[in-house]
């Protein structure tokens, strides 16, 4: 049995968070693989965080809907996927929250923030995106070469965002791309939608929700590729 943990303030008016479980169970029923879950609230990684994730084989995230009660829990849980090589998957904030763990921990820009957490932040490595894509359906080109587009199988992908005003600040690329998180997806106007992390099985984070197929029933390559990837 593969369990998962999914690190976010879990809220039931979030579709997001609705569809995150559905996922799961659609990706595992493909696989034929049994996967237990858990949320597990920011504000419970905020310190013991390593002793409260050995349990698990792969990290959901952080979910979306931030900001989250407890932006160090998240840092925290994201830190321990990295470091500890666990499979982990970063959606919308998840997404903006994995680089900005990078940067702090990996990078050393300790003062790395979120703009609409801290906008009087020195270094704003999230950013607003510079027209909303809330609730909207776009393209997004892959590199050839990324382990996102080995799972699509393909080079050009359409997915859904959630709401989502939020994004890298592109000053910021190249300090993460020459550390090893790579841009993998962008959208028509070459903007950052995807990034992977190369020393690592399965680091992924994406701007977008793939959570969303599961409304539709439709079983995500992403998200089972993490679930295949927690069953190694």
């Amino acid at each position: 049995m593969i369990r998962v943990a999914l690190i976010g303030d879990y809220d039931p008016q979030v579709v997001a968070h609705v569809a995150i479980p559905q996922a799961i169970e659609l990706a595992a029923n493909d696989l034929g693989i049994v996967v237990d879950f858990e949320w597990i609230a920011t504000t419970v990684l905020e310190e013991g965080f390593e002793q409260r994730l050995a349990k698990y084989q792969a990290i959901w995230w952080t979910v979306p809907a931030s900001p989250y009660a407890s932006m160090q829990g998240a840092l925290n849980g994201i830190r321990y996927a990295r470091e500890n090589q666990v499979p982990f998957l970063g959606t919308c904030g998840g997404f903006q929250h994995m680089i900005i763990e990078f940067a702090r921990n990996a990078l050393g820009l300790h003062e790395a923030d979120h703009a609409e957490e801290n906008p009087d932040a020195s270094v704003l490595l999230v950013a607003p995106l510079t027209c909303s894509v809330s609730e909207k359906t776009q393209k997004f080109r892959l590199a050839p070469d990324s382990k996102v587009a080995t799972v699509y199988g393909t080079n050009e992908i359409s997915e859904q965002y959630g709401t989502c005003n939020y994004g890298l600040n592109p000053d910021f690329a190249s300090h993460l791309e020459k550390a090893g998180i790579r841009i993998v997806g962008v959208d028509h106007n070459g903007e950052t939608r995807i990034m992977e992390y190369s020393q690592h099985p399965f680091y992924v984070g994406a701007l977008f929700q793939p959570e969303r197929s599961a409304l539709n029933k439709i079983v995500h390559p992403l998200i089972k590729a993490f679930i295949q990837a927690a069953n190694k």
